[in-house]
């Protein structure tokens, strides 16, 4: 059968590109674009890896930036001198988390020893249950039982964890990036749309407009990120850390905090927090209050993922939650937690910053966008 484009062309003329189907024409064009746009992430991935320790200090001083220059600009609306509006903002930051660190540590050496106690004691229960029929297990299955579920969370943990280690494996490094947040966020808090306006000139004066849109809509959705994300993470913590204390558990404080500080990295946070608090409320006070205490993390997480974020994080963040899950688990396996910790805030502030720059090129409103 022959083809419309395998005809010969009635003036003689050799085929050219505009025989070429439009469906084959177009599908290529996508894939050499996609190919561009592929090796750029690529290259950009491979860059932030390089130069992690670099990096993550950055990503932090924008989060805590965020966090803090609504503070700043309020103090400086009510005519306070904006370097004491900033280093007031600082140091009161830096109370609030010396002060969760040290209530975390007072807590736990106080509860340390009973935890103790009570894991033996929850051990020697568990080893005398499974001696008896049914179960019928000896000690030697049962150690090697615990060897090999030992082996598979090392295994499954150690890209999770590897991030961590190697955002910095020496204390020199994790001084060194410490130093570089501070200086970072310092210097943002003073002059950050200076340092905006600095970057926006280094592209085509054509361009500069876009690119200065596109700044200002991802700095207000990092800010609106970091409120919300803080009130949710501040629900979760009190909402469990009440629940602890109400079954009586010695480390409900604790819990709180590391249910508080866990909600900072959406899907996985949240599994691992609640995880923590069911075991320590079996080993702690029984089969009971573990089914007492998982009725409470469930009950928190729902109003999470039915509440909070559709009415708080999603008007902030704009983003479909697929493509949330989606960015974490793409951040754990590139980073480990700290790709965990900035997945959701990286596609938030990109999908803000593509979407007013297309919005500024082509003149279009954003209500009607």
């Amino acid at each position: 059968m022959e083809m419309p484009w395998s005809r010969p062309r009635p003036d003689g003329a050799s085929a050219d590109a505009s025989t070429v189907p439009p469906g084959v024409r177009t599908a290529s064009e996508w894939s050499w674009r996609l190919l561009v746009i592929l090796g750029l992430a690529a290259v950009v991935v491979y860059l932030v890896i390089v130069f992690h320790e670099i990096v993550i200090p950055l990503l932090v001083a924008l989060l805590v930036s965020a966090l803090l220059q609504p503070a700043v600009s309020s103090l400086v609306r009510h005519r306070w001198p904006k370097w004491l509006a900033i280093l007031v903002t600082l140091v009161a930051f830096a109370a609030v988390v010396a002060g969760l660190v040290m209530l975390v540590v007072w807590q736990v050496r106080a509860g340390l020893p009973q935890l103790e106690r009570e894991s033996v004691a929850a051990y020697d229960r568990l080893r005398n249950t499974l001696r008896e029929p049914p179960w019928s297990v000896t000690d030697t299955q049962l150690s090697g039982y615990v060897a090999s579920a030992g082996d598979l969370l090392r295994k499954d943990s150690g890209q999770l964890i590897g991030g961590a280690v190697r955002v910095g494996s020496t204390t020199g490094h994790l001084l060194a990036g410490a130093l570089i947040a501070v200086f970072a966020t310092i210097f943002m808090l003073i002059d950050g749309h200076g340092i905006w306006r600095w970057i926006t000139r280094l592209f085509p004066r054509t361009g500069r407009p876009a690119i200065a849109a596109a700044g200002d809509a991802g700095w207000s959705t990092l800010t609106s990120f970091v409120r919300v994300q803080i009130l949710v993470a501040v629900v979760n913590g009190v909402g469990i850390g009440l629940v602890a204390f109400f079954l009586g558990l010695p480390l409900a404080v604790p819990i709180g905090v590391v249910v508080l500080l866990a909600s900072f990295i959406p899907v996985i946070g949240a599994i691992v927090s609640g995880v923590i608090a069911v075991v320590i409320a079996l080993v702690f006070a029984g089969p009971v209050q573990a089914i007492i205490m998982l009725a409470g993390v469930l009950l928190v997480h729902l109003l999470e993922a039915h509440v909070m974020q559709p009415l708080l994080v999603g008007g902030a963040v704009k983003v479909h939650p697929l493509a949330v899950v989606v960015g974490v688990a793409a951040g754990t396996g590139i980073a480990g937690v700290a790709g965990a910790l900035f997945a959701v805030p990286l596609i938030a502030v990109a999908n803000a910053m593509v979407a007013a720059m297309l919005r500024t090129v082509r003149g279009t409103p954003p209500a009607v966008e």
